[in-house]
């Protein structure tokens, strides 16, 4: 037997050795000959244009350090484009998307801020479609991954098309269009070998952080709780970039657009992400149909921060700078309407995939900052939208048309739809009475803002922007503990990806700058040397920003509730408890051995198609025979199934309820005798613990759960 095992290891070293020489020898390889013509290494070298021009600048070029960003710029058009038409035909970024329609209704008249008519027309209903998507992953990424996620918004408006094209988060990670195809690039995976999948854990990712360290307020957001929402209903839209509302006077404001959920905020931890992956890669996609299907249709506010003009200047931040939020502390935000999603695509790829959102879609009333990310993002979205649609023509598509008419001089192009009647494509006119024609501001065309611009022609931003620390110290500063150690863990777990000790040290001299205390918890765990303290952390918070302290949903429409059953299972009970929670609008499932009928329980799902994840609560009726059978693995089936259900739950701080013998079902699972505290609710029967269940599903987390260091 050990003449044949080394036989057999010596025979798998030689085949070793031939296929590493095989590799190393590639000098009579024609292909590898023919490839290394056209083999490029840009290490060593200055960076220049696709046609030799060196580049001087990171910055895009613009009317004063505060202006607006020129379109002779052809160093960002050219770079834009050429990431604009990097990948064909999915979206380069936010290609993993799913969107829904409903409406948006305004609160009142809000013609004192906007001339915009759906803003100033309450009881009116605008049709919207909503688009959320990851950011990095491709189409057939899951859903789950760690990520900013977009939270676009069309608006059908009576005056043409409003793109409301923001995030989950409210910050972004780059000051300027000029640098967003290098974010992306650093975030996609590697080129070499392309991996890792939908995801920043990795080595050029993290390199370009700790180069860039703008980047770290958005970092932190991602990190936290933020970057893993446990549904796509329980998420903060922002519109990230200050925009302008104005108003039939001319008055301007500056405004931060926020989306403020009624169903509260929730996320997931990052190990039950993993696991969701797993388990349905769908999973978010399938909660939002299912929500609108079932009629719990999610409801969001839309919320404004108002500035008015001639405060542009009174913080401590640039207003333009998209790394930067406006704290709620300091401007509280302003509800204006709500938006309710109502309706599934009946085409996902009509709809939901052949949507083009692109924010310089904008109404009469609103307008734009001199956001140097927004100034690029407005000429990138056209551009991509036209590379992916492979025509012109594009917003001819259902999905795309506005619903009030449109007449314009533009023809002809691949897919044309229309057939256009006359000779005249032009303007002014004599033969078609100067139609189509244009139309002055104060008989509703669109209002631009007469902003006084003044500057040398330079790249480079203004003295504000280059405060890359006290917002990400500020987001850090206002979040519970148990939120501090989950973004504590993120940074832990994706620093610790890189294998490159230079680029964690550098990270770590980044995160040293917002807080040593923090940089040392990290760094200790991924072996770098704990960094000296070189500021002072100032403690200020603000509010809005803790997922944990956001208020709560009123009531437990759609919680998700695993029902734990075997053979034996008092029925009653796990009927009592069916029934009372689908009268109170959640989803309760009865999970058992086989599918069908159990003793008059119809098992829709078994231990081995779900998992604990899939739930937002775990309850176990009583019943001792089926208890026994939980616990001692009396049926075909590993026996650690049943019990990993309360074990999960408990872990990913859920909230778990058992009476009888269930109650011991649980106590057996953890391993430990628990009382009814922190969402475990115990009880004789379902009628005594229904009311504290229900709390525990509104509470939804019970972050108290989770093991706090201070390491």
């Amino acid at each position: 037997m050990k003449v044949n095992l080394l036989i057999s290891a010596v025979f798998s070293i030689v085949i070793a050795i031939q296929h590493i020489a095989f590799a190393d020898d590639n000098s009579n390889d024609p292909k590898v000959e023919q490839m290394e013509q056209f083999s490029v290494c840009n290490a060593g070298h200055e960076e220049t244009t696709q046609f030799g021009q060196r580049i001087n600048n990171t910055d895009s070029l613009k009317a004063g350090l505060g202006g607006p960003t020129l379109l002779e710029d052809f160093m960002m058009r050219e770079k834009i484009m050429h990431f604009d038409h990097e990948r064909i035909p999915e979206r380069a970024v936010h290609a993993r998307g799913v969107g829904a329609h409903g409406y948006f209704e305004p609160y009142t008249d809000w013609s004192n801020i906007t001339a915009a008519k759906f803003l100033r027309t309450p009881d009116t209903r605008t049709p919207v479609f909503v688009r959320f998507s990851t950011v990095l992953g491709s189409r057939g990424s899951p859903d789950t991954v760690r990520d900013v996620r977009g939270f676009a918004t069309r608006f059908y408006t009576e005056e043409g098309l409003f793109d409301l094209v923001g995030n989950v988060v409210a910050p972004f990670f780059v000051h300027d269009a000029m640098k967003f195809p290098d974010l992306i690039h650093a975030g996609k995976p590697e080129p070499d070998r392309e991996t890792p999948q939908a995801g920043t854990a990795h080595e050029t990712a993290y390199d370009f952080f700790a180069e860039f360290p703008e980047t770290l307020h958005t970092v932190f957001w991602a990190l936290s709780g933020r970057g893993i929402p446990n549904s796509l209903r329980q998420v903060e839209g922002f519109g990230v970039h200050t925009f302008r509302l104005i108003n039939e006077d001319g008055v301007s404001h500056f405004v931060k657009f926020h989306w403020k959920p009624l169903q509260g905020l929730s996320n997931m931890l990052w190990d039950e992400a993993q696991k969701v992956c797993g388990k349905d890669i769908d999973f978010h996609r399938n909660d939002l149909y299912n929500a609108i299907d079932n009629g719990d249709y999610p409801e969001w506010e839309l919320a404004v921060q108002i500035i008015p003009e001639e405060d542009e200047d009174k913080f401590d931040f640039d207003l333009t700078d998209p790394t930067k939020l406006v704290p709620e502390s300091l401007v509280p935000v302003t509800r204006l309407g709500k938006l309710v999603l109502n309706r599934n695509v009946e085409n996902y790829f009509s709809e939901t995939e052949q949507i083009t959102m692109h924010p310089g879609h904008l109404v009469r009333g609103i307008g734009v900052s001199n956001d140097p990310l927004l100034q690029g993002r407005l000429f990138s979205y056209l551009d991509t939208q036209i590379n992916r649609m492979n025509s012109a023509n594009f917003m001819q598509l259902p999905i795309n048309r506005p619903i009030n008419p449109v007449h314009n001089n533009q023809r002809d192009g691949y897919m044309q739809q229309n057939v256009y009647k006359g000779k005249v494509a032009y303007y002014p006119n004599g033969l078609q009475d100067n139609t189509p024609s244009m139309v002055e501001p104060d008989q509703g065309g669109y209002i631009d803002y007469p902003e006084k611009i003044s500057g040398y022609k330079q790249r480079g931003k203004t003295a504000k922007f280059f405060d890359y620390y006290s917002q990400a110290r500020l987001f850090y500063n206002s979040l519970t503990a148990a939120e501090k150690q989950q973004m504590i863990d993120g940074l832990r777990f994706e620093i610790g990806k890189s294998k490159s000790l230079d680029v964690r040290r550098r990270m770590i001299n980044v995160i040293n700058h917002v807080d040593n205390d923090l940089a040392c918890r990290i760094a200790k765990r991924i072996n770098v040397p704990l960094p000296e303290k070189i500021v002072e952390n100032d403690n200020q918070t603000t509010v809005g920003l803790s997922i944990e302290e956001y208020p709560k949903a009123r009531n437990i429409r759609t919680r998700t509730v695993a029902i734990l059953t075997a053979p034996g299972i008092d029925t009653n009970e796990a009927l009592a408890m069916f029934s009372y929670l689908s009268k109170e609008g959640a989803y309760p499932t009865f999970v058992g051995i086989n599918l069908g009928d159990q003793e008059g329980l119809n098992i829709t799902t078994t231990y081995l198609h779900t998992a604990s994840v899939l739930y937002d609560a775990v309850y176990v009726p009583g019943g001792k025979d089926g208890i026994d059978v939980l616990t001692n693995d009396l049926f075909e089936f590993p026996y650690e199934e049943p019990k990993n259900f309360i074990v999960e739950a408990y872990r990913h701080c859920k909230p778990i309820a058992a009476t009888a013998e269930g109650s011991k079902f649980v106590d057996y699972a953890l391993d430990k005798k628990v009382t009814s505290n922190d969402g475990i609710v115990k009880g004789d029967s379902t009628s005594v613990i229904q009311n504290d269940f229900k709390a525990a599903l509104i509470q939804q987390r019970f972050w108290s759960r989770l093991y706090l260091d201070h390491e």
